[in-house]
């Protein structure tokens, strides 16, 4: 019986005898697993930045939009913030009626054109009431946010957000106390906002805000809201008050079928479950095509055990004359090609990482490398190295040791 150091030993030997043929042989398999492992990191990134920017619009937060129509056979929510049916008579029904609510914001938003001394832009403006920081993760780092006697008095005071005080004064210009021109009417700038990052219309940093009832008289000249953002207590009751606030505007609007109201409702939680869902498919397309370089590695593994069994055959039909077992021939030959697969295993690891690394450090995206991909990684290695190192191995360890001795 041949011994396990035995078997490493000539291993060595056989891989180190012909150095170009196993490193290239190696690459592939490196080639494949960094592949996975970088993939899979960039894909969990995008997740986690997804779920990152949906969270940070605020905790527990459960969005009422108006105009929900219904399609035929599933729903189409059209118009979606443009309908007029939710009022302040709304916010007040939820706040008298649905349990566990924690803070509630009315909101009343649209796109305007917003000029400085010397400049323009052309950015969201959002109508907000003293709760809106609370209720959308919204922080103020220099001056003051909108408060209740900016509400009574219908004060033409605005707080900006750091993209949209840059547009209009320059990058980290001292805003407070000027003034700017929404849809020609001039508001002074009490505050600014602090930088959360984000892009498209969810970016509250290219938002300005200013008094609700200032909105809606001034720039709209009607009582109308696009949207009621709901903070929950917890994480717990988000379903709870969800069904609270529907059942609430339904009996409000004398809505009896609740597939004709004409509002929805959006739990962030099941936003941040769609998104999230949307993303896993994503990181595993994103595996699955580099899981392709792996088949491709395993292959080449095959093709050089296949070639390396033809070019010992004199020496397996030697081992076999003097004793060694087919079982140990086997053994011989399937260790070396799990040793080649693990050694790539690991490089590949490393170049995962370090590939990963270079995607976050340039600013891409920040890559998470999981240990679940590593685990994976080293695991299909090592089944490359079983599955695709068996067929050879069974190949010489049946080689009658006669016609192998004769081989030339």
């Amino acid at each position: 019986m041949t011994l396990p150091s035995d078997i490493l030993l000539e291993t060595g030997e056989a891989l180190s005898a012909n150095k170009a043929r196993s490193s290239l042989t190696i690459l592939g398999i490196v080639i494949g697993i960094a592949s996975v492992i970088s993939m899979v990191a960039i894909g969990q990134g995008a997740q986690n930045a997804v779920t990152s920017s949906i969270q940070s619009l605020g905790a527990n937060l459960i969005q009422v939009m108006p105009g929900a129509t219904r399609g035929v056979g599933f729903t189409v929510n059209q118009g979606r913030g443009s309908a007029k049916t939710l009022t302040n008579d709304d916010v007040d029904a939820i706040l008298q009626n649905v349990p566990y609510v924690a803070a509630i914001s009315a909101e009343l938003s649209g796109r305007y054109q917003v000029t400085a001394p010397g400049t323009n832009t052309n950015t969201q403006i959002i109508g907000a009431t003293v709760a809106y920081p609370t209720v959308r993760n919204v922080s103020v780092a220099e001056g003051v946010f909108i408060s209740d006697n900016h509400l009574y008095s219908f004060a033409k005071v605005a707080v900006l957000g750091p993209t949209a005080r840059d547009d209009l004064f320059g990058e980290g210009a001292d805003a407070i106390g000027k003034t700017i021109r929404i849809n020609r009417i001039q508001f002074t700038v009490i505050g600014v906002t602090t930088e959360k990052g984000g892009s498209g219309f969810t970016n509250q940093d290219d938002s300005i805000f200013i008094p609700l009832t200032t909105t809606q008289r001034y720039l709209v000249g009607d009582t109308y809201l696009t949207s009621i953002n709901v903070q929950a207590q917890n994480a717990d009751v988000m379903s709870t008050v969800q069904e609270g606030i529907t059942a609430v505007l339904l009996d409000t609007h004398g809505i009896v079928d609740a597939a004709l109201a004409d509002f929805s409702t959006l739990n962030q939680e099941d936003i941040v479950s769609a998104a999230s869902g949307v993303t896993e498919t994503f990181t595993l397309l994103l595996g699955a095509v580099a899981g392709i370089s792996l088949l491709v590695g395993g292959i080449g593994i095959m093709n050089m055990m296949l070639t390396t069994v033809t070019e010992r055959t004199r020496e397996v039909g030697l081992r076999k004359a003097l004793g060694a077992r087919p079982g140990d021939i086997s053994a011989q030959f399937l260790t070396e090609a799990v040793i080649l697969t693990f050694a790539g295993g690991v490089l590949g690891v490393l170049i995962g990482f370090l590939v990963s690394f270079i995607v976050s450090v340039a600013g891409v995206i920040d890559a998470e490398v999981t240990l679940s991909s590593v685990f994976l990684a080293f695991g299909v290695s090592a089944a490359i190295g079983v599955v695709f190192g068996y067929y050879p191995a069974r190949r010489a360890a049946r080689m009658d040791p006669i016609v192998a001795l004769r081989y030339e």
